[in-house]
């Protein structure tokens, strides 16, 4: 079996529409499999899941034309392999900004996938006010007779933030993108308001848990005062 890229397989498929979007679709089950696995693990190890929830979509035929002409491409199957790199895309969104960044450490340390570009909308936020951790990553897929790599973008960012960016997606989706200038700048400071919450329920959860080891260590030192006296109590 050998591994091919997938604008190799698609040049000479007589229907490579279907067979692009089957090899996009079992890319992202695998990485969906993927991550569900790697949120198993980190409950069974640390007795606590960083994803909230995972949801996956694909790109519509009309997205992938719209930004095809956007980008100033004639529209292809080639074009699209080539330059349309979030056909098949994953959303995690996490319980605290802390799981982020963990989580896009733990994606880019599997040695099955190839992270290709990384785009950190944490540090660098959008003027929308747009908050996000963006990874293009590259996964094989297991054919019959070859092995194809297939791009998945993995999007990454808190409930706070997924909630947001799902609200502002609908707001000018209505509108067409041509929001009126107050509308944005409401958003504009929704993102504000949302970052500091984000930052609260962080320190919250830090100081939940600062609370919590001190109440473990308490039981614990009075375990061993208990074994070392145990008649002390009588």
């Amino acid at each position: 079996m050998y591994i091919m890229d997938m604008e190799n397989v698609l040049r000479d498929d007589a229907d490579s529409w279907k067979t692009a979007m089957l090899l996009y679709n079992s890319a992202l089950k695998k990485v969906t499999t993927k991550l569900e696995i790697l949120n198993d693990e980190f409950q069974h190890v640390h007795n606590y899941n960083p994803i909230e929830n995972i949801k996956s979509r694909m790109k519509s035929p009309e997205s992938i034309v719209q930004k095809l002409k956007r980008k100033g491409y004639e529209v292809s199957i080639e074009n699209m392999v080539r330059y349309v790199e979030d056909i098949a895309g994953v959303r995690l969104a996490c319980s605290f900004t802390s799981d982020i960044l963990q989580m896009a450490d733990m994606i880019g340390r599997q040695n099955d996938l190839t992270v290709i570009s990384i785009k950190d909308y944490l540090k660098n936020p959008k003027p929308s006010g747009y908050k996000s951790f963006h990874m293009i990553i590259s996964i094989p897929v297991f054919l019959s007779d070859k092995t194809v790599e297939t791009k998945v973008e993995v999007q990454i960012r808190t409930i706070a933030m997924d909630f947001w960016a799902s609200l502002e997606h609908k707001i000018y989706y209505k509108f067409e993108g041509n929001a009126p200038a107050y509308i944005s700048q409401e958003l504009q400071e929704c993102a504000e308001i949302v970052s500091m919450l984000d930052n609260k329920m962080l320190l919250l959860n830090e100081a939940i848990l600062i609370e919590k080891a001190k109440i473990e260590e308490k039981a614990i030192r009075e375990q061993i005062q208990q074994l070392i006296h145990p008649d002390a109590d009588k």
